[in-house]
């Protein structure tokens, strides 16, 4: 296995043509903070992204930034930060949950990855954020896809395809985003003691009202504490107190709703209460399914974006998945264990997910193992 620094496009399409003469596997990688989800069998070379780093062009006023994907996250949104902006799916560090010796997260890391926080129901993905990319492909070639405006509809969406596809495509070389105003306040409030349908009801009604909520999740008990299902206002003074109120009211039959300081974001973003559980799931499902599945699984874990996923400490992947498959969801191994990371696919899926890779890499320089059993 060998690491590969390659400065600048064409020598990162030399290095890939070549590996894909030679029928060379590599590996794509910059802050490494996701390094250690999937499985590493040794077949790829290591292709050190850490060139293709820093800011390419920031305008506050039209809330577009591109940057190279190697940029720290960090950064990003420290810049942004200046001007009262933020990446409005509020992307987080994979690194905490593994450890600080872990590496830390980048752009291109956490788009390619997909990753998002408690946002994401209601301000989008990834996916929804990034406006275009350049990038790499595995023939070696460079490539564009999207623009850089919000509204894009002339061919391919290429950038909801390359978001959350985890290097397996192409080397992303660019990436443009859309960005959004900090809002002016946050206000955070929680009902307690609600057992997990209790509390899917509770958000699933507060999501249909018109309190606007930007966070919406919930914490089993824990150590004694009783559970909290917990909910984010955000915006300018008068509209969160006018909005409190909606929120009150919705929840009047679940119980009282008091104002709590906002550390449990924080605690979903490092999910520092699973931080010593040797294995960790990451489930998607309908919220509806939320309560149902994780009373099928005595294991420690917590809920958000309203019951659609569930952050499960420890389990076998047969019990996990096939809970999370009966209620139509699907199980990610982010840790530990000893199964496939992603949840296997239908047939037909499956089939279509390959045609799409092969696409892009037709001889299959990314496919390095990573993400097969072991």
């Amino acid at each position: 296995m060998c690491v590969h620094r390659p400065n600048d496009e064409q020598a990162l399409g030399a290095l890939i043509s070549d590996a894909a003469a030679a029928g060379r596997k590599l590996e794509l990688r910059a802050g490494g903070s996701k390094a250690q989800i999937g499985w590493r069998a040794g077949i790829a070379d290591i292709v050190d992204m850490s060139a293709f780093a820093g800011i390419v062009d920031y305008d506050p006023a039209e809330l577009v930034l591109t940057v190279r994907p190697a940029t720290p996250l960090a950064e990003v949104e420290a810049l942004v930060a200046a001007d009262r902006q933020m990446l409005g799916f509020e992307p987080f560090d994979h690194g905490p949950i593994f450890g600080a010796q872990s590496g830390h997260a980048t752009i291109g890391g956490v788009i390619a990855a997909g990753v998002a926080g408690s946002a994401r129901p209601f301000r989008g993905g990834a996916r929804d954020h990034l406006l275009g990319f350049r990038a790499i492909s595995g023939r070696g070639e460079a490539f564009v896809g999207g623009a850089e405006v919000v509204k894009n509809v002339t061919g391919y969406d290429l950038p909801k395809i390359i978001a959350g596809s985890w290097g397996r495509l192409a080397a992303l070389t660019e990436l443009t985003v859309k960005v959004l105003p900090v809002p002016r306040e946050t206000s955070s409030f929680a009902v307690v003691g609600l057992d997990p349908g209790r509390a899917y009801r509770a958000m699933a009604r507060v999501q249909g009202s018109t309190a606007d909520v930007s966070g919406a999740a919930f914490i089993p008990m824990q150590a004694g504490a009783p559970s909290r299902t917990v909910f984010r206002l955000q915006g300018a003074r008068p509209s969160i107190d006018a909005r409190t109120e909606t929120l009150r009211a919705a929840l009047a039959d679940f119980g009282a709703t008091d104002e709590i300081d906002g550390d449990v974001w924080e605690t979903m973003r490092t999910l520092a209460p699973l931080r010593e559980q040797a294995v960790l799931w990451r489930v998607s499902l309908p919220p509806k399914s939320f309560a149902a599945f994780v009373e099928r699984l005595d294991r420690p874990w917590l809920a958000d974006w309203g019951g659609g996923l569930v952050w499960l400490g420890g389990g076998d992947a047969e019990p996990v998945r096939g809970a999370a498959e009966l209620l139509d969801g699907k199980a990610m191994l982010i840790r530990g264990g000893g199964a496939p990371t992603f949840h296997p696919q239908p047939a037909m899926l499956a089939r279509l997910e390959e045609r799409v890779r092969r696409a892009f890499d037709p001889a299959g320089i990314f496919e390095t193992g990573r993400f097969d059993a072991h």
